[in-house]
């Protein structure tokens, strides 16, 4: 199994939306970050999906070593 790659040294700030679903790249080799397009495939990493609870701004985890994924915990300043 392949470790992730830190896509960024922060988080991604996002909007989303109450009822819609949403695939965190888990891996970050996404181009799509911080959502996943299938890059992936083969590294034994999966994206995490979750459902947004209400219209909000979230911050998902750039640096990829979060303890609440998909959300950023600050893990990016020990990384």
């Amino acid at each position: 199994m392949s470790e992730p790659v830190i896509a960024r040294k922060g988080p991604y700030e996002v909007e989303v939306k109450a009822g819609e679903k949403y695939f965190w790249c888990g891996c970050g080799r996404s181009a799509t970050q911080p959502y996943c397009d299938g890059s992936h495939k083969g590294t034994g990493l999966v994206p995490v999906m979750f459902t947004a609870q209400t219209d909000e701004t979230v911050y998902l985890c750039g640096c990829k070593a979060t303890s609440k994924r998909p959300f950023c915990d600050g893990s990016h300043q020990r990384v």
